[in-house]
């Protein structure tokens, strides 16, 4: 068996159910615990094939990550390639990466706006950021009727929170922080995402802006998606916490409290639960441990920034993307 591509061959009478990822090297043992999470909550009568893009895996993590698959889970990677529209995107994140507290300069977050191109023989797929953890059957949040809209995803809980995060998605962004969601979890109808050109509109808005944003990709999809998201429940992207409802689907463990790199943070049992099974449990916890006061000070700046930087751009009068 390949360790590029592992599981079961699909059958033309099997509904699949294509979950995506986008990670590199560093992102594997988080990943690996989604994945492994995802695989002991579905559903054994239905085919799912969880497809990883990356930016070049080692060979001992591929390895690693196929010793996840299952009977009814397969799992395929996919390099991405120096496209001109990939390209483009390389050097925006370069010229971002000069701002403070930047915790989305790296190109690997813009991979999941090349799935629809990239994979023509899927009318509809799931994508889910590295850092959460299944607690449902994610066929379900695939079966999601989006009805004439693009794309589903969770209104941001962290937006919705923090003042100045707010003020920035009214303001810079555009988008009623209402309506703006999180780019983390989303059921994406890739057939309408094709047809409305959403790669090359974010291309666009990119050269014609060149805009210095918070969350530059999760903006630019709130800004071309504007009033075609359909809002998912809160179970399918919940903040972690120590009593979480019965009826929670999925965790996610988004900017802050990492439970890689903290201890005692809310919800860490259900990502250590979820990692013990993946074989990059001794990896985590040596993260874990190397992540002194030091960095975890530097890492709270880097979310001091962040805010100060939301509060500095929601004083523009007009959006940042707008002509």
């Amino acid at each position: 068996m390949s360790i590029f591509n592992t599981g079961n061959p699909i059958k033309k009478h099997v509904k699949v159910v294509p979950v995506f990822l986008t990670i590199n090297s560093a992102y594997a043992p988080y990943a690996a615990a989604a994945i492994h999470s995802l695989t002991e909550h579905v559903d054994p009568k239905r085919y799912y094939r969880v497809i990883i893009l990356h930016d070049g895996l080692n060979l001992v993590n591929r390895w690693r990550l196929r010793n996840l698959v299952t009977k009814n889970v397969a799992l395929q990677f996919k390099k991405m390639t120096r496209s001109l529209h990939l390209k483009v995107i390389i050097a925006y994140c370069t010229r971002r990466q000069k701002g403070a507290g930047d915790f989305f300069s790296s190109a690997v977050y813009y991979y999941r706006a090349f799935i629809p191109l990239m994979f023509p023989l899927y009318k509809k797929a799931v994508y889910i950021d590295s850092d959460v953890i299944l607690r449902g059957d994610i066929g379900e949040l695939f079966d999601i009727d989006l009805g004439d809209k693009v794309l589903a995803a969770m209104v941001d809980p962290k937006v919705t929170a923090v003042p100045e995060f707010r003020d920035y998605v009214n303001n810079a962004v555009g988008v009623p922080h209402t309506e703006y969601v999180n780019s983390g979890v989303q059921v994406m109808d890739l057939k309408k995402m094709r047809r409305i050109k959403y790669l090359q509109q974010m291309i666009k808005l990119i050269r014609d802006f060149d805009a210095d944003l918070v969350a530059p990709d999760q903006d630019y999809l709130n800004v071309i998606l504007k009033g075609q998201i359909l809002h998912l429940d809160s179970k399918w992207n919940a903040e972690p916490q120590e009593d979480l409802s019965e009826d929670t689907k999925l965790v996610h463990f988004n900017l802050f409290n990492k439970p890689w790199h903290y201890k005692n943070v809310p919800g860490e049992k259900i990502f250590w639960d979820a990692a013990k099974g993946t074989g990059f449990l001794g990896d985590l916890k040596r993260q874990q441990a190397a992540f002194d006061k030091k960095k975890q000070k530097e890492d709270h700046e880097k979310v001091e920034a962040l805010i100060k930087k939301a509060a500095r751009l929601a004083e523009v009068e007009k959006p940042l993307l707008e002509p």
